[in-house]
């Protein structure tokens, strides 16, 4: 939950602020003191009086609060009290999210398990340790096509092992034989690889994390979760996605 200053500074907040923000004040404040930073809008924040600030920066996008007239800026989450959601991640997540058809999945490392019904898109290192262990959880799930996109900057020295995976005969096999296995690929790395422009879509979309993972609807999801977790995920999913 929110550190007691936080609420404190919020319950100050709340009772001073007036009822309609000044965009261009908030607008011009939130520049200044986030240099390089790019204000993508300005609306209301799940709690009244508050005004929740889209902003980009070299990082991606970020939230921030002001009141106002942006005379106090507050960098944190928020709590509903009542049901315990974090408000602030789930506002993120719809910041962070792509149309999964704009993915070149022509560059991906495609592995399909089942009827392959329900679809994911994966950003992942092969020596990352969270993609190893993550690796140890999908593989218990189901009817799905996974996307690979092969993003090797945890260890950038042996992106030549993703090179090798693209250039192997299985490349689902190959994947798996060194993310979940550890045995590392034997095909000759000098075939034309997606590699550096997997690099450069990571950048372009943000992603600083591995594994990062994008559902079907477009929804990210940084780190790895377990079986159980993804099933619920990709099950809500496929049940939105039908019932449209």
């Amino acid at each position: 939950m929110p550190p007691i200053r936080m609420l404190a500074a919020l319950s100050l907040c709340l009772a001073v602020l007036p009822a309609l923000a000044d965009e261009a004040q908030i607008r011009k404040v939130v520049e200044a003191k986030l240099q390089g930073a790019r204000i993508e809008s300005v609306q209301p924040a799940p709690v009244k009086g508050l005004f929740e600030v889209h902003v980009r920066t070299h990082e991606g996008p970020q939230i921030i609060y002001t009141d106002a007239e942006a005379t106090s800026i507050i960098v944190g989450t928020i709590y509903d009290a009542k049901t315990n959601r974090n408000l602030t991640e789930e506002q993120m997540s719809k910041l962070l999210a792509i149309s999964f058809d704009s993915l070149p999945l022509q560059d991906a490392v495609k592995i399909k398990r089942g009827s392959g019904r329900r679809v994911l898109a994966m950003f992942s290192d092969p020596h990352c340790p969270a993609c190893q262990q993550f690796e140890k959880e999908l593989i218990r799930v189901d009817d799905i096509t996974i996307y690979v996109f092969m993003y090797p900057v945890i260890h950038p020295e042996l992106a030549d092992h993703s090179r090798a995976i693209w250039c192997s005969p299985d490349r689902a096999k190959a994947w798996l034989d060194l993310a979940l296995r550890g045995k590392q690929p034997v095909a000759d790395a000098r075939c034309d690889t997606p590699i550096d422009k997997n690099l450069a879509l990571g950048a372009e979309l943000g992603v600083n994390a591995t594994p990062t993972l994008f559902l079907g609807d477009g929804e990210r999801l940084r780190g790895g979760l377990s079986s159980a977790a993804l099933q619920k995920k990709l099950d809500t999913v496929a049940r939105l996605t039908k019932a449209n």
